[in-house]
């Protein structure tokens, strides 16, 4: 079956094809989710909503550019609307030590996937969210600001925290391995 052929059975309301899409890209998109939310619960719920969203706007979609991509941008603003119940604040952290460190660049190898989500997952929300839209998601500073209401520089300055804070736990980890 083709994309086309499943997207328009979606829009025609055939239950069969809907399932096949859901179970086609949920696993996908609940790893979207896990990247936002504090648990799998909420990630859940986020991927729930996220689906019926995709579901109510599939007659949108113009089959230009990637159905993924369409698809993920719907679930990624659900989990950012999720989170905006929250009222997340984009404070200023001190990120432990200034000082430069040399740093062996095998460190960061020896870090597996797992412990590197895990290592994102436990950032501080602000940071998380600036992190996961710029560097797993691809959105621009000035696109995340929009998405998040805060300064492009707010943004930029939430990813060189993040990102020192994540160097610095891997070297930690590091250290504790040794």
């Amino acid at each position: 079956m083709t994309e086309y052929e499943l997207i328009k059975g979606c829009i025609e309301q055939d239950s069969n094809k809907q399932r096949m899409l859901f179970e086609q890209y949920s696993g996908v998109f609940m790893s979207v989710c896990l990247r936002y939310a504090i648990d799998t619960f909420e990630a859940e719920d986020m991927l729930q909503e996220g689906f019926i969203r995709i579901f109510n706007h599939l007659h949108q979609f113009k089959f230009e550019g990637s159905f993924e991509g369409w698809m993920r941008r719907i679930v990624v603003n659900v989990c950012l609307k999720h989170l905006q119940k929250r009222k997340i604040q984009f404070k200023e952290l001190e990120v432990e030590s200034s000082n430069e460190v040399h740093i062996n660049p095998y460190v960061f190898s020896s870090v597996g996937q797992d412990e590197l989500i895990k290592l994102i997952n436990e950032l501080p929300d602000g940071y998380r969210m600036v992190f996961n839209l710029n560097v797993i998601e691809g959105y621009s500073h000035e696109e995340i600001a929009v998405l998040l209401g805060i300064q492009a520089s707010t943004s930029r300055s939430q990813l060189v925290k993040a990102r020192k804070m994540l160097q610095n736990r891997i070297i930690h980890l590091e250290k504790i391995a040794v």
